[in-house]
């Protein structure tokens, strides 16, 4: 069976069952490293539970607007008696609060809830070639703190592991420092602010890399370049040093995850082009990881069967006549090469976008938008397909990795995907 994730929005109905699963026991929502060993992390006893799930969810797509707790009622299928008992606890512990009143059509007005984002975080880290980004977002998906660096992925196992771990207690400082007056005025009375930024409110890390690699496992296969991460337990080592869950996933998925949680539910590719080449693949609003996970190796589709040899062993990879076609400055070779490879996508999986990222892309992003439209448009028939650089953050695949750890909690349905 196929590894999917579904980051449509859904409705989800539940039961009565305040946790959902009607026989009185917890069900918990599981963002674990997928080793069976318990790892420190949040221990917010409300990350629980389908029902629970819904609820966070419709409060964080609410906004700082809010939503009244008959909304959620309706919109979740639950009775107000489950919703009343769900969010009393979500207040108690200091996931939610009042977001003022609002007018009803009979009777007093209505009290709305919104989500506290800085109830808890999310760390996500971009493993690339020659550079770690690591970035924490709140429970809302907000960049809290980021950091850049120069970084080797060829530098061995234990340097990179422990480089990870370093700049992850790094960016927990710099937040604990940032967050000092944003939680302070959220949490006022709740005593607890940014200054004492714990291990307990960081619910996970997202790692995200250049593949081949197993998401299921949470091992790299022989990674373009770097063929020594072939088979090494990447997460599981990471988890048992950074002592919190860790989900490994490929950079361009994890960007697709964060470009289709903000998405209208419809197919796209998501092309990167930086050090290497790939892409992301979301067919019908859900990102498609493949039987074994290794979908959206784009850059190693042969299109010059006598072209140049490319660092996976094969000859007339895109990636690599796209990369040597940079490297010489024929940024319109560039282009027009990447657009070949991303109109037989659109032949192939009759997708509706193409949103275009990456470093390279970024340095010169009319030229390559203008090209690959071009290159597409030639091929589509008259389909009319939209080409596009990829908006949302400054860094979409750190930020995208970081969802790989929030999505479980508002989404149940995904965790066991999603871990």
């Amino acid at each position: 069976m196929a590894d999917v994730t579904d980051v449509n929005t859904g409705n989800g109905r539940g039961n009565d069952s305040e946790n959902g699963n009607g026989n009185g026991n917890t069900d918990w929502v599981g963002i674990g490293s997928g080793n069976g060993r318990e790892s420190a992390g949040a221990n917010l006893p409300t990350l629980r539970g389908h029902n629970a799930a819904l609820v966070l969810d419709l409060l964080r797509t609410a906004g700082e607007g809010g939503i009244s707790r008959l909304e959620l009622a309706e919109r979740t299928g639950l009775t107000p008696q489950a919703v009343s008992k769900i969010t009393a606890r979500l207040r108690t512990e200091g996931m939610a609060a009042e977001a003022g009143r609002r007018a009803s059509t009979g009777g007093k007005p209505r009290t709305v809830l919104r989500l506290v984002p800085s109830a808890a975080y999310a760390m996500g880290l971009h493993l690339d070639r020659d550079e770690l980004t690591a970035v924490l977002v709140d429970l809302a998906g907000t960049p809290v703190a980021v950091r850049r660096v120069p970084f080797d992925l060829g530098a061995g196992a234990e340097r990179v592991i422990e480089a990870a771990a370093v700049q992850v207690d790094a960016v927990r400082a710099e937040a604990g420092r940032v967050e000092a007056g944003r939680v302070g005025a959220e949490r006022a009375g709740a005593g607890r602010v940014g200054a004492e930024f714990r291990a307990g409110e960081l619910l996970g890390v997202g790692v995200a890399m250049p593949g081949p690699l197993d998401h299921a496992t949470g091992v790299p296969r022989r990674v373009t370049g770097f063929p020594q991460w072939d088979g090494f337990p990447l997460r599981d080592a990471l988890a048992a040093r950074l002592q919190l869950p860790v989900v490994l996933d490929k950079d361009t998925n994890a960007a697709a995850l964060g470009l289709a949680l903000r998405g209208p539910g419809d197919s796209f590719v998501y092309l990167h082009l930086g050090t290497g080449l790939g892409a992301g693949l979301v067919l019908g609003g859900t990102l498609h990881r493949g039987a074994r996970t290794g979908a959206g190796e784009f850059g190693h589709q042969v299109i010059q069967l006598d072209g140049p040899l490319c660092e996976c062993g094969s000859r007339g990879c895109i990636e690599a006549l796209c990369l040597a076609a940079v490297a010489r400055g024929d940024l319109a070779e560039a282009a027009r090469v990447l657009g070949a490879g991303a109109a037989n996508l659109v032949g192939l999986l009759d997708i509706d976008r193409v949103l275009l990222g990456g470093r390279t892309i970024a340095a010169h992003e009319e030229r390559f938008v203008r090209g690959v439209a071009a290159a597409v448009a030639e091929r589509a028939r008259g389909a009319g397909i939209a080409v596009a650089a990829a908006q949302g953050g400054a860094h979409p695949v750190a930020e995208g990795a970081a969802q790989l750890v929030l999505a479980p909690v508002f989404k149940h349905r995904r965790s066991a995907e999603l871990g």
